[in-house]
């Protein structure tokens, strides 16, 4: 049924209060603090240590120094992303492949904000720009299963690069998975609980 006027304005509102209730409720599961160090996964904390090893005095290291050869165990999942201003845009420029079987496909070269990983469009562009705007480190402990329910999220570490210590140029992404043993086994989710979400470019629909 279409709603006109007055009823339509007064049903979308209804729906952004229950929203907006919704999210009071139920916070996002994220950290900007250390505090998580002492509850995610022993590798995320390593590779925390190992970035915060690489910056020296400055707020943040550059791309350069986070040397893949010193990086084998943590490549599988790790996703590197460019970063571009006025307007802010972000894009992949490498997924490992662990991060490709937990999506079902490679988004290298696409943009985040059409192939983001996570239950939220929003809060998942909100991680990024905080680590963006401050300059330092934003855990995710929104822990999904992957798209054929074989492993699961466990904690995704987001650590801002920059080539002169000054400007954000890239965030690399440390992702961790639990696999699970047997399979979880149900039906396929619907698209919007997916663990990854893929927008269409013309529509901006899930799909």
């Amino acid at each position: 049924m279409l709603l006109t006027g007055a009823m339509a304005r007064s049903d979308a509102l209804a729906i952004d209060e229950t929203a907006a209730a919704d999210t009071a409720a139920w916070p996002y599961p994220r950290c900007i603090d250390l505090d998580f160090l002492q509850r995610c996964h022993p590798r995320v904390a390593d590779f925390f240590r190992y970035w915060d090893s690489k910056r020296g005095e400055r707020q943040m290291p550059s791309r350069a120094d986070m040397v893949p050869a010193e990086m084998k165990v943590f490549l599988p999942g790790i996703v590197l992303v460019a970063v571009r201003y006025n307007p802010l845009r972000l894009t992949y420029r490498l997924v490992g492949t662990r991060e490709v079987d937990y999506r079902g496909y490679d988004p290298t070269g696409k943009d985040v904000a059409e192939h983001f990983a996570g239950s939220s469009q929003q809060e998942v562009l909100r991680n990024y720009e905080l680590a963006i705007e401050s300059k330092s480190f934003v855990y995710d402990e929104d822990c999904l299963l992957s798209a054929d329910h074989s492993f699961q999220e466990a904690g995704t570490l987001l650590l801002p690069l920059s080539d002169d210590g000054e400007t954000v140029n890239m965030v690399i992404v440390y992702n961790h998975y639990r696999v699970l043993t047997p399979p979880v086994s149900r039906p396929k989710p619907k698209a919007v609980e997916r663990a990854f979400h893929e927008l269409s470019e013309s529509a901006q629909t899930l799909r």
